[in-house]
């Protein structure tokens, strides 16, 4: 069985003999071609082996890992960032459905992450749609780390099979089943997304969405009507009805509240 080729790049030293230990450890399928200190150094590694999988750092002096991949070809990589707790960095991975791992590495994390990596991979050299939507998954991703102030207007919606881009205002609802999301959309279309609703939540943060209850978030702007009667009750634009958590009620109108005045 082939092996898939891997480098890590990263500044520090102890990170990088920490990750080489771990994936050797945790990792049998993955071949470490080399580390490199910077961006360059790694370029380098890309130019002397047939690589399949970058671990890449985030934050490195003088070349960022994103200034990094701007300057590389994606077509033939899987890439996993490894980087420290920067909220405004890991809402943007997770709003774009890039592998990511936060220092200090798990080893349970590191072989999912890497299991997925690969898989998408090989999903993408068989499907130039897949290898599209990745580009964009990228480019979405760098725009927001540059602007972290800035809404997030498309997010990454991974499915058992690929990925979909879809705008957050196109969002009607979003439904928990076990793992998994069921996205929905007007006009009946809908995706199930291999992603926890919590994990929805945390990207989609904001006046625009309110879980109304534990398995469901709505986007506000969808809103039609409140109905107290029999239990309590949102009802959208499309006539679907979603029931509200009691306990969530006032939350749900102060909700819409605040934003029906940033509307007007």
């Amino acid at each position: 069985m082939n092996k898939t080729r891997a480098i890590i790049i990263d500044d520090e030293f102890h990170i990088r003999e920490a990750m080489v230990a771990l994936i050797r450890h945790n990792c049998p399928d993955i071949f470490i071609c080399g580390v490199a200190d910077s961006a360059e150094q790694g370029r380098e590694l890309l130019r002397q082996y047939e690589v399949n999988l970058i671990f890449l750092d985030i934050s490195m002096p003088k070349e960022d890992g994103f200034q990094f991949l701007q300057s590389i070809s994606l077509n033939d990589f899987a890439i996993i960032f490894v980087t420290a707790y920067q909220e405004y960095a890991l809402k943007a991975l997770r709003a774009n459905a890039i592998d990511y791992l936060l220092k200090p590495v798990n080893a349970y994390e590191l072989k999912d992450a890497v299991q997925k990596a690969i898989a998408y991979l090989e999903h993408r050299k068989s499907r130039s749609v897949a290898q599209e939507v990745y580009q964009e998954s990228i480019t979405g991703l760098i725009d927001q780390i540059k602007q972290p102030s800035k809404c997030i207007e498309k997010i990454t919606v991974p499915e058992q099979f690929g990925f979909h881009i879809v705008k957050v205002c196109e969002i009607m609802y979003l439904e928990a089943d076990s793992n998994y999301t069921i996205l929905h959309f007007s006009g009946l279309k809908k995706i199930v997304a291999t992603r926890s609703l919590g994990d929805f939540e945390k990207i989609l943060e904001g006046p625009d969405f309110f879980r109304i209850h534990k398995s469901t978030l709505i986007n506000l702007h969808f809103l039609k009507a409140y109905n107290s009667y029999q239990g309590n009750f949102a009802e959208l634009m499309d006539g679907t009805r979603l029931s509200i958590s009691r306990r969530k009620v006032q939350e749900f109108k102060d909700a819409v509240s605040q934003i029906s005045k940033l509307i007007t």
